[in-house]
């Protein structure tokens, strides 16, 4: 393994830079959709089926071209995405497993969406679904460890929920006659993530270990400088967090009309540093490997 900067200044070729981008659409689009449900499921949220369906199609998209994807990667050539006998093979191996995965789970969140409140439990376990599939492809499941397959699952659910918050709290918070509603489910929310946040560390720490193997590797390898920007922009969105359950939540329940502006601001920064997680954590996990 070779540094970041050799990494850098050695730029991956087309097939690797839309791997990434795919990975990037595929993270925002199974996490988005899931989170939503499963809070929609948790605090009776309403008026979300048109932003699930949204992310839904998203990751369902990303979905297939990540698949396809691999077969121009075996191919060396863009002929491979539409390669019967190549898109054949992969379609027996893990990369094949790994699709319909995603297409039963999102299929399930979409068709759930639309089916009352029972219907949000199978959507809920689609989503469970989708989000699982990342645990059978890629540095994880080449491990082949169930107990790390079922912590990052566990993992990527937590933050499906984290993402799920912001839009709703985000429309909430938009409009004085809805601060009541937003200020509830903000502590709602805090009072989840209370439990949820340590085994999100936990969860992120046990794999980091795993991955890296050591505390120098963190900063002699690519795959552990890029793992240490992923650390410090988690911390930045805990920061981002904390603020809203100390400060701004609290103030909001209490009517203060600056507090609303500061959420919302608040929100807007934690979006950006999501954005920038998942663009991290595209990058560390393409299905495409990194010369790194």
């Amino acid at each position: 393994m070779v540094s970041l900067a050799f990494w850098l200044n050695n730029m991956p070729d087309i097939f690797v830079l839309l791997a990434i981008a795919t990975k990037f659409a595929l993270y925002l689009g199974v996490l988005a959709s899931a989170g939503t449900v499963i809070l929609a499921l948790l605090f009776r949220l309403r008026h979300f089926c048109n932003l699930c369906l949204t992310f839904s199609v998203i990751g369902l998209v990303a979905a297939i071209i990540a698949f396809l994807l691999r077969g121009a990667n075996l191919t060396g050539d863009i002929s491979g995405i539409v390669d019967p006998e190549m898109l054949s093979l992969l379609w027996s191996t893990p990369v094949g497993t790994v699709l319909i995965y995603r297409i039963v789970g999102l299929g399930l969140v979409v068709l759930g969406i639309y089916t009352g409140y029972v219907g949000l439990w199978a959507s809920a376990v689609g989503g469970v679904i989708a989000i699982s599939s990342f645990a059978h492809i890629g540095h994880v499941g080449a491990l082949e460890t169930t107990f790390l397959d079922l912590t990052l699952t566990l993992h990527l659910i937590v933050v499906s929920t984290w993402i799920g918050i912001l839009i709703p709290l985000k429309w909430l918070v938009s409009s004085p006659q809805t601060w009541p509603d937003a200020a509830s489910l903000g502590h709602k929310f805090g009072l989840v993530a209370i439990v949820t946040v340590p085994l999100l560390i936990a969860a992120g720490t046990y794999m980091s270990y795993v991955l890296v193997g050591s505390v120098s590797a963190l900063f002699s390898t690519g795959y552990g400088q890029l793992l240490l920007l992923k650390v410090i922009l988690v911390g930045l969105l805990l920061a981002l967090a904390a603020a809203n359950k100390l400060r701004f939540i609290p103030r909001l329940r209490e009517g203060d009309p600056k507090a609303a502006a500061h959420l919302a601001t608040s929100i807007n920064m934690e979006w950006l540093v999501i954005l920038a997680v998942l663009g991290a954590t595209a990058v560390l996990t393409s299905s495409l490997e990194l010369p790194i």
